[in-house]
Parts: C-alpha cells; structure tokens; sequence
C-alpha cells in the first residue's frame, strides 16, 4: 500500500513539473521556472531506474504538452464541429505522442549511464531536433524560447532558439549535477567549486553576448507601417453570408489609413473568397494606393492555373493588379489537418473534425523570392510557418530589410496559443537581426524590432489599425549566415568525446592488473 502511494505520489509530481515548465513561456513569463522543470527532469531520468524513469519522463512531457497545446482543444470542438471530450481526447493523444520525446531522452541517458552535464543537453537537442522534423515536425514549446525575456536572450543570434535549448538544459545540468554530488555527500570543494565557476563564468559570457552587434539600423530608409485588424470572428469568417460585410471592415480600414502609412499589411487570407472572385476590388485598392504613394500587402486564397489552392500573400504595389502577375508568396509549411489532411480519402469520411474550413491547400515552392515593396524587401512566412527557424532562415536574403508574417489565430479564442505564437515570432526576429511586421486578423498584432522586443502591439479582440514606424537593419547575425550548423558541430563533438572517453575508460580497466589474492 505505502509503495503504491508513493508512486502515484511520484507521478503527480511529475506532471506537475511538467506543467511548471509551461509558464516560462508567453504570456506569463516566468523564464526560470524553465530550468526548475528540467531539473526535475533530469532527476526523474536519471534517479530513477528502468522503466520507472521512463514511466515518469513520459509524465513529465504529458505535464508539459497537455497544458502547453491545450488551446488546440478550442479549434477541433469550436470550429470542426466535434464534441468536447473528443477534442480533449485528441489534444491528450498529440500531447501522449510529443512526451515520447522526453522519454526518448530518459532512455538514452538510461542506455548510456549519463552523468556528465556536457551530455545532456546534446541528447537533448537531438530529441527536440527529431520532434521538430519527424512527420512534417511540431517544434512547438521549445524551451529556449523562454529565454528571449531572460539575461541569457543574447545567445540566439549566435545559436538561434535551439541553442538557447542546449543553454538551458546545460545550465539545469550543472545544477543537477551539484547538487546529486552534495547530497551524495561529497566532500571535495574543488569539485563543486569548479562546477560553479564554469558555470558562473559559461552565464556571464551568456549574458554579455547581449552586448555584441551584428547588424546596423539604417534610420533613414524606415518605413510607417499600418497594420489592419479586422477582428472578424472565426465562426462567421467562412459563411458565404458573411464575405462581404468582410470586404466592407477592410475595405473601411484602408481607407482610413491609405496614404498615411508606407505600407499597409492585412492578415492571412484577410477576405474569404478566392482571389480571383476579388480581382475587382484588389485592382481598385491598387490604384487608390499608388495615388496616395501607400502599398498594400495581404494574404489570399489563390487557385492557381493548374488547379492548387494555395495560402498566399501578395504585394500590391505600383504595378496593376493581375492574378498571374503580381509579386507573391505561397505557404510552404502547412499544418497537418488544418490546411491539408493526410491520408484524407480515409480520414475526411469521418466527420467535421477532419473537415475545417480550407482544408485542402497545396504547398508552395520552396525558397521564394522576397516581396520587394518600397525599395525593401521582406521575406514572408504565414502563420505555422514562423514556427520553424531554419525554414524561416531560408527565405531570408543579406537584402532582407524585414521579417513579415501574417497570420490569423483566431482559431484558439482566448487561450495561451496566440501568445506562444507571437513569442516564437519575436525569436526569428532576434535570431536575423531583423525587425518584424506581423498582422494578425483578432490579434497579436505587432511591430517587433531586429532584438526580438515588441516596439507597438495592438489590442487582442479589437478592430483596430496599428500604424507606427520600424527601421529597418541591414548585416548579419552568425545565426544568419552560419544556421545550426556550428550547434550541431559542438553535441557532435561533446559526444565523440565522451564515447571516445569511455571506450578508453574500458580498455584500460581490460589491460589493468589482476590483483593477487
């Protein structure tokens, strides 16, 4: 009885440190409880044995995911039509998936008998690389995202978000290392007296990178932005009865700020009708924009000649509107179940669920052209896409002047979702060295500048029009040009080492003498 107690006492305790990990993040903030989190962590993994310690990392992730995704619960029961313990159901069954990552981690570190600190944070940069990339990759929460509110936050133009990750599993390493060895009772102050320092002097190094500058901001080429929030809600947006009252809010908004900004951003797929349905009021909104020296950029539903749907931005400049010739962006990355669906010939027979509204797109190419808008250009990314940084970096160019991401995360109503999101795009703008424009249908509305702060943000919830002015930057941060690549070197290196070490570890406990009886 009393063993049995102690482990469901264990367990809650590890979904509880799980869950803890989640306020590190937008909108609360709370960056160390990201390496409080992770201490627990490694003491599941590691004090305990077998499949204890795999059993309670599994808990610990569920802890973490279930809280951390809990806003998808709103798009599944509000808007695919499906009952509420089924959307739970479902979010418990991606959260169940995401915590075998952590558990992945226990299991090497069972495997391989880790203790040194310098291991674990590279195994587990590579189970947060493999569940960024398996399956078309989901590498939401993200734990180096915390630090971007941290001292610590100068690290991701030289490493990017990742090795920010790595930062914060070494750090909770090296604590959890300390501390295991006082309460193991050691008595070497040599020991601990080292471990501390590298660890003092590996954070003050951190922190004073924040000092360094890669890029250089160019004051006389800023431009006035106004970005357009229609706030249009999510269960009228796709009604056909409900498209034109649409056109109306937007419509209304450009007028009210044409000619008094440089460049006017509107969300992802701003109005709800196929492109070409629009081409009358987009050829409309061109000309009355290039009269007053104002651009429009605006996301679209474009079906293309070969018969693809595509999620779009396009760029209305000074050249007249024509839906085969105008500068534009199409999605790469879409998100699986709410813009395509895999395997659909058998999972859309199942119901709403399976069924969202524009369900069907078709990926762009890859590697596009930059928008080029008022001598600038802006390298694009629509929504999800902003989540995933070496994409991201892909579409960047040394000319890009500014990030811009239009999105629409009206999807997950009030919950913590759009502030996560907002947060993982304020980290590409600090990773780039690059200001970021993003506009959003009911908010987050931003401009963001090229260290990854909010300058302006609008209102959640409103229909409103946020005009203010970014300066653009031109150089390079080392993230920038160099990716992950110096990153990976490094765990590549750490575990070389430590295999190398150990393997002469065993050789010579083999060649070491008998001892005579």
């Amino acid at each position: 009885m009393k063993t049995t107690i102690q482990k469901i006492g264990a367990s809650l305790i590890a979904l509880f440190f799980g869950l803890i990990g989640v306020f590190a993040f937008s909108p609360y903030h709370y960056w160390p409880l990201a390496y409080v989190s992770l201490f627990a962590l490694l003491y599941f993994a590691t004090q305990s044995s077998g499949k204890k310690a795999l059993w309670y990392s599994f808990l610990w992730g569920m802890g973490f995911f279930t809280f951390g995704v809990s806003w998808l619960h709103i798009s599944i029961a509000q808007f695919g039509g499906a009952p509420l313990f089924l959307s739970w159901l479902l979010v418990g069954l991606l959260a169940g998936y995401l915590s075998l990552f952590p558990t992945l981690f226990a299991y090497l570190v069972q495997r391989f008998q880790v203790k040194s600190p310098a291991i674990f944070p590279a195994l587990w940069t590579l189970t947060e690389w493999l569940r960024g990339h398996l399956f078309s990759g989901f590498p939401w929460l993200q734990l180096g995202y915390t630090q971007i509110d941290s001292p610590f936050y100068g690290l991701a133009p030289l490493f990017g978000v990742q090795g920010l990750t790595f930062f914060v599993m070494w750090a909770s390493a090296v604590l959890f290392t300390l501390w295991r060895y006082w309460r193991q009772g050691g008595k070497s102050k040599l020991f601990g007296a080292s471990y501390l320092l590298l660890l003092s002097v590996t954070s003050l190094l951190a922190y004073y990178s924040s000092q360094l500058t890669f890029v250089k901001a160019e004051p006389e080429k800023a431009l006035t932005f106004a970005l357009l929030q229609g706030n249009i809600p999510q269960q009228m947006k796709w009604d056909p009865a409900y498209v034109w009252r649409s056109v109306n809010v937007y419509q209304q908004l450009i007028q009210e700020n044409i000619g008094k900004a440089d460049v006017i951003v509107l969300p992802e797929s701003a109005i709800p009708l196929e492109e070409t349905s629009l081409s009358p009021w987009l050829m409309e909104m061109q000309e009355s924009a290039q009269k007053a020296q104002s651009s429009l950029l605006l996301g679209t539903v474009f079906l293309n000649e070969q018969g693809r749907l595509l999620n779009s931005i396009i760029a209305l400049n000074t050249t007249p509107y024509a839906p085969n010739n105008v500068p534009r962006y199409s999605k790469q990355h879409l998100v699986p179940f709410g813009e395509y669906v895999p395997l659909e010939n058998w999972l859309r027979p199942l119901g709403t669920v399976f069924n969202l509204p524009m369900s069907a797109f078709e990926k762009g190419a890859g590697q596009q052209a930059n928008l080029n808008l008022k001598g600038q250009n802006f390298a694009p990314a629509i929504c999800y896409e902003i989540i995933f940084p070496e994409e991201v970096r892909a579409n960047w160019q040394a000319k890009t002047a500014y990030l811009l991401t239009l999105s629409n995360d009206a999807w997950f109503g009030a919950s913590i979702g759009p502030w996560q999101h907002l947060q993982m795009a304020q980290m590409r703008a600090l990773e780039l060295g690059r200001p970021l424009v993003r506009a959003t249908n009911n908010g987050i509305s931003v401009l963001v500048n090229e260290k990854g702060q909010i300058l302006q943000k609008a209102p959640q919830f409103t229909q409103t029009a946020l005009r203010g002015k970014l300066t653009p930057t031109t150089g390079n941060t080392p993230y920038a040009v160099l990716g992950s690549k110096p990153l990976y070197a490094l765990i590549f290196l750490l575990l070389f080492l430590h295999s190398t070490g150990a393997l002469l570890k065993r050789a010579m406990l083999k060649l070491a003498p008998t001892p005579k009886e």
